[in-house]
């Protein structure tokens, strides 16, 4: 019975102290990525826009969502850097269906639902 109380102490805070210690890890990762941005990047933010960096402040980003429609966002709400490379190489991607010419001709790619 003398065990009861500290063991129930250290599994109240094992837990915590890991959820800390990953929520640290999240921070210094997205501080970093939010440090290594260029102009010319393209980037998704974490309301889901898509967007190329065209000019960037201290505080602010000032994105590209359409050709001539630039929007300026703070820094903080880009979550991550969008990467090109199977669209930049020419490989199709993994789930298109390809086109079907005898059942009319579809030329935009289709995905599955699985």
């Amino acid at each position: 019975m003398d065990f009861l109380f500290p063991l129930l102490i250290l599994a109240l805070l094992v837990p915590m102290f890991l959820g800390i210690r990953r929520q640290k890890k999240e921070v210094a990762k997205t501080t970093a990525l939010q440090e290594s941005l260029s102009v010319g990047d393209r980037i998704l933010t974490t309301a889901g826009l898509h967007g190329t960096i065209v000019a960037m402040n201290d505080d602010t980003v000032d994105l590209e969502i359409a050709p001539g429609v630039i929007t300026t966002w703070s820094r903080l709400v880009v979550r991550e850097q969008i990467v090109d490379s199977a669209i930049e190489s020419g490989e199709p991607t993994p789930n298109a269906v390809p086109e079907d010419h005898d059942n009319g001709g579809d030329t935009t790619p289709r995905l599955n639902k699985d």
